[in-house]
């Protein structure tokens, strides 16, 4: 997943789980040329409403292991990264890292929706969990967005 990458540079290129907000930017915006300063800072808000980071003081410390991504030689980021994904967008993503075809689980997911009459996010949580695939976080804000 591109955000996870995206957020887990700085920390790799550190070594560490835990920097400073404003070397985090610098590490995105100065160091690496992928983003303007506050798109940086956009990304930290992105990153830590998916769970991925957490503001503690004036730090920013990864709520992963950024040692177990893998970064792939020519990685850069997209302006994508920087914006929200929905709830479904986010299930359709683990979908896919889990090695399901995006198209043929978005088909399945609009069928078990118009089948079972619930909302989408619902349709692909049930989907997901069929699968194995472990959607309970992006399950359970689909249920606080009802």
């Amino acid at each position: 997943m591109s955000l996870d990458v995206a957020v887990a540079v700085p920390f790799k290129q550190r070594g560490t789980s835990r920097m400073g907000e404003g070397e985090f930017v610098v590490a995105l915006s100065l160091d690496r040329d992928w983003f303007s300063p506050d798109q940086a800072k956009r990304l930290i808000d992105v990153a830590a409403g998916r769970g991925l980071l957490t503001r503690e003081d004036d730090a920013v410390v990864a709520a992963f292991d950024p040692a177990d991504v893998t970064v792939p030689e020519d990685y850069e980021p997209d302006q994508s990264v920087l914006r929200e994904q929905s709830t479904f967008e986010r299930m359709l993503d683990a979908l896919v890292a889990a090695g399901h075809d995006k198209q043929s689980a978005v088909a399945e997911v609009n069928d078990l929706q118009r089948r079972l009459g619930v909302n989408v996010e619902a349709a692909a949580a049930l989907y997901a969990t069929r699968r194995g695939v472990d959607v309970a976080d992006a399950a359970r804000d689909a249920r606080e967005e009802l």
